[in-house]
Order: structure tokens, then C-alpha cells, then sequence
């Protein structure tokens, strides 16, 4: 037996209608923008490169959250319309430069899960480049560790055709999943992100220190590199770079911003 609860009937009726409202913002094309978010060297805080994340500002509602819009396209299948977007879109801001440097920029997109299963993701990421012309070596291609939950054969068949092409893969919310050595020493990647939750814990030491310090040596007994989402504060910053983390991403370097004030947009394409 199934027990509804009050406001259950509301949410499901909202979820329908932003739905709906995300396919109208796709065929318009005026409300998505990309915003990119540096990701700097510790200590010294010099940008490295950046990330391109999506944002939704609807006509009524106001900005719209990544976590509330994207598990909807995730579900009705306009993620791969939005995620070949922002590919598209990213690669081309990259190559003229990213945070007023002079391009090409290292820029990195997200890819769920859906992306990924589509065996025509490697093709649109090579007509990315090729139409965009960023190098690419300069594209850095983020995957959750959801995604190993799937069939972490396949998955790693398809990240390895990636970096054949030169792309850089990055594990992102490290820690918070399926991670293990195992999936780890598989997988053909070359960056970890570890998840701002741990982050968050470090001004109490303990645990959290202990854990991202074990995250810091286990990465690089692997050689690959370590960057620490979330950073806010001077002290988050300074015990990472204590730990030997080398690179970081947070408001403390800086909040996503769009290249520049937004021009017309084409619509997306389903």
C-alpha cells in the first residue's frame, strides 16, 4: 500500500510543471546561460583552469538550482540535449579564454551518467573540439562516482576512448559514493575531486583531516591530481595546502561568472 502525505500531490504537480518549463527554456534559449568557476594552484591561489556549470534563470521562479533542474532532465532524457550544450558552448568560450586570460583555457564539463551510456558520446565530444578547435589536452571531462554503480566495464571502456582523444577525466564528489583502491586503480582517470563535505569538516580536525590527508597520499601514489571542492575559508585553504593538496575551487577564489553580459542565444535542440 502506497500513503500519500500532504503537499505530495503539490510536489509531483511542480516537478510536471518545471518539466515543462525546462523544455520551453531549451526551445527559447534565452534563460541557460554557462557560468565558469575557477579551480587555482595551492597555495598561491593562481587560476589553473575552470569549471563550466549550468544555470537556469526561469521568467517567474527566478534562478532555478542545478540540484533541482538537473535530476529532471536527467529523468526526462533532456540531459543529453543540455549536457551536448554546455559542451559546445564551454569548448567554444574556452578557446577564446575563460576569466579575462588569453585562451585556450583549461575548461571542465560535467557528464552525467546518461551522457555517458550514449554510444555516441565519444563522437560528440570529438565534433566538440574539432568545431570548437580548443586542444584536447585542455578539456577535463567530470563523471560522478554514481556512475560506477552501472557497469564499471563499459565505464571505464568509455573513459579510456575519452582520454584517447587526449581529454583529462575527473572523478567528482570523491568519497561520497562507490569509491574504493579497487575502482580507483580500474579506472582510467586523472583527476579526483574531493567532495566539499569533507571540506566543510576540516576547521574540526579529527576525522576529516585524517580523511582528506589519506585522499591526498592515495591520489598521489596514483599520480593523479587532487583538486578540493568547496574551499570558503582562509583556514580550509591553508590546512589543504598543508596536507599537499595542489589545487582547490571555491567562493573563496571565486563564484561562477558568465564570460560576458549574456548575447542572444540559439535554441536547444532535443
Amino acid at each position: 500500500m502506497v500513503s500519500f502525505v500532504p503537499g505530495m500531490a503539490e510536489a509531483v504537480t511542480d516537478r510536471a510543471a518545471l518539466a515543462e518549463d525546462l523544455t520551453a527554456a531549451m526551445a527559447a534559449g534565452d534563460q541557460l546561460a554557462v557560468h565558469y568557476q575557477p579551480v587555482v594552484t595551492l597555495p598561491g591561489g593562481q587560476a589553473s583552469g575552470y569549471e563550466a556549470l549550468l544555470r537556469w534563470r526561469h521568467p517567474t521562479r527566478g534562478p532555478i538550482p542545478p540540484l533541482q533542474f538537473i535530476p529532471i532532465a536527467e529523468q526526462t532524457g533532456a540531459i543529453t540535449a543540455l549536457g551536448t550544450w554546455v559542451l559546445r558552448q564551454a569548448t567554444r568560450d574556452a578557446v577564446t579564454g575563460l576569466g579575462g586570460e588569453c585562451g585556450p583555457s583549461k575548461v571542465a564539463v560535467n557528464v552525467s551518467a546518461v551522457q555517458l551510456a550514449d554510444q555516441d558520446f565519444v563522437g560528440t565530444v570529438r565534433a566538440a573540439l574539432a568545431d570548437s578547435g580548443l586542444p584536447a589536452e585542455r578539456l577535463v571531462l567530470e563523471v560522478t562516482e554514481s556512475v560506477l554503480a552501472d557497469d564499471l566495464v563499459a565505464v571505464c571502456a568509455r573513459l579510456q576512448q575519452l582520454r584517447d582523444l587526449g581529454v583529462r577525466i575527473a572523478i567528482d564528489d570523491f568519497g561520497t559514493g562507490y569509491s574504493s583502491l579497487s575502482y580507483l586503480r580500474q579506472l582510467p582517470a586523472d583527476i579526483v575531486k574531493v567532495d566539499r563535505s569533507f571540506i566543510t569538516d576540516l576547521a574540526r580536525g579529527g576525522a576529516a583531516t585524517t580523511l582528506v590527508a589519506s585522499i591526498v597520499e592515495l591520489a598521489r601514489s596514483l599520480s593523479l591530481d587532487v583538486v578540493a571542492e568547496g574551499v570558503e575559508t582562509e583556514l580550509q585553504r591553508d590546512t589543504l595546502a598543508a596536507l599537499g593538496c595542489t589545487y582547490a575551487q571555491g567562493y573563496l577564489f571565486g563564484r561562477p561568472e558568465p564570460v560576458a553580459p549574456a548575447p542572444a542565444q540559439l535554441p536547444l535542440t532535443t
